[in-house]
């Protein structure tokens, strides 16, 4: 199964996110190298969002990810997700 990983923007600057965004690319292209991570990015308001190919994919980029380490997401929240993702 599938999990998708949401994060609530803190509210935090763009300034603030782009100070911290080069780390965190670093932590996003490690976890594409390893093929775990299907899609991910940024929702208009800020907040994001990853789908990874397990839980305890999402589980290991929550506990590497700069944006939640260093307090740029309010929250998050790991969901259990059972696609039907459909050819394009």
């Amino acid at each position: 199964m599938k999990a998708v990983l949401i994060g609530e923007s803190s509210g935090a600057s763009m300034d603030e996110i782009m100070s911290v965004y080069p780390r965190h690319k670093i932590v996003v292209d490690e976890f594409i190298a390893k093929g775990v991570v299907l899609g991910i990015g940024p929702f208009s308001d800020r907040g994001n969002m990853a789908i990874f190919k397990t839980r305890k994919d999402a589980e290991d980029f929550a506990q590497a990810d700069p944006f939640i380490l260093e307090g740029l997401l309010k929250s998050f929240v790991i969901k259990d997700w059972g696609d039907s993702l459909l050819p394009e």
